[in-house]
């Protein structure tokens, strides 16, 4: 049987702040990208959407709930997704509150909604895609109200990061590992909450395990040639005896770029540890590695982006 693989390559963050732009263009414009997710509260946010515009990059939403300020003007002073500092709650300060039932849910949905609609001014369209900025959008509570907001949009696709191989990875620290298997518990949770709104994701996510200092060209293509095997093992085999042709689809989330330079940058508060770090532009360096780029031909790996599928 063909086995036909189409990968997306996700680069996150776009509108973070202009080198982090720059560095996702340039991996787009080397073959290395094939789709964006915008911060639609990132300090350069409007320069990413006219970059995107210019070369005709794919772009959707990546909804933020977790790092700097809200986009929805009413939840700016006092609501119950706003530290005392009057910025979100962090990544796992959000987590947090939400585990306390501290946060409002219709004020969650308030937020997706305007950050859609700002992603809609900005871009001229309704994102293909919508994900969740530090995965908020699998949470418990979270993941029900996400979903109803990308069904009223008619928004198709999300990220499910339920990352194959990820318990074998022995590289990773213990108190990132236990943020990740808390990732994939809670989208584990999240599948059937997602399908019954007729929400999509692509076969296979990859990106946990690939990100940062832990990004190699060995790292990537092992991580999508076991991936395949391992869905492939599962999948059922088709009854009709004719040569059949599959199609798989894997995401792959990426965060390339120049690192950042304070103070400018950010969603609010100033460009994060891992923004300003090399490994942003380690992963930028890793992505446009020509021996990757080789490993795709070779493999009939064909990059593409969300409106593709």
């Amino acid at each position: 049987r063909m086995l036909q693989v189409k990968l997306i390559v996700t680069g996150d963050d776009f509108g973070y702040c202009p080198r982090r732009n720059q560095g996702i263009v340039d991996c787009f414009l080397a073959g290395a990208v094939s789709n964006v997710s915008l911060l639609v509260n990132g300090s350069a946010a409007a320069d990413a959407a006219e970059l995107a515009r210019r070369y005709n990059i794919p772009i959707g939403l990546h909804a933020n709930l977790s790092e700097g300020s809200p986009v929805c003007e009413v939840l700016k002073t006092n609501s119950s997704l706003l530290n005392q500092d009057g910025f979100f709650h962090g990544k796992m300060g959000f987590r947090t509150a939400l585990s306390k039932g501290l946060l409002n849910m219709s004020e969650v949905k308030q937020e997706l909604k305007a950050q859609v609609e700002l992603f809609h001014e900005l871009t001229g369209h309704l994102p293909p895609h919508m994900d969740g900025h530090q995965h908020v959008h699998v949470l418990p509570e979270v993941r029900h109200i996400f979903a109803e907001v990308l069904e009223e949009y008619g928004i198709k696709y999300t990220r499910v990061p339920i990352e194959p191989g990820l318990h074998k990875c022995d590289w990773i620290p213990p108190s990132l590992m236990e943020f990740y298997l808390g990732v994939e518990e809670d989208s584990f949770n999240t599948v059937d909450v997602f399908t019954s709104h007729g929400i999509r994701w692509p076969d296979i996510y990859i990106g946990l395990t690939t990100m940062g200092k832990n990004m190699s060209v060995s790292n990537i293509r092992s991580a999508i040639d076991s991936a395949i095997t391992e869905f492939m093992s599962k999948a059922p085999s088709p009854t009709e005896p004719t040569p059949q042709s599959r199609t798989v689809t894997i995401e792959l989330m990426v965060h390339p770029g120049y690192p950042s330079v304070p103070p400018v940058g950010g969603c609010g508060e100033g460009p994060d540890d891992f923004s300003q770090s090399w490994e942003r532009l380690h992963e930028l360096q890793t992505l446009t590695n020509p021996e990757l780029q080789s490993h795709y031909k070779t493999r009939s790996i064909q990059l593409c982006s969300f409106k593709d599928l």
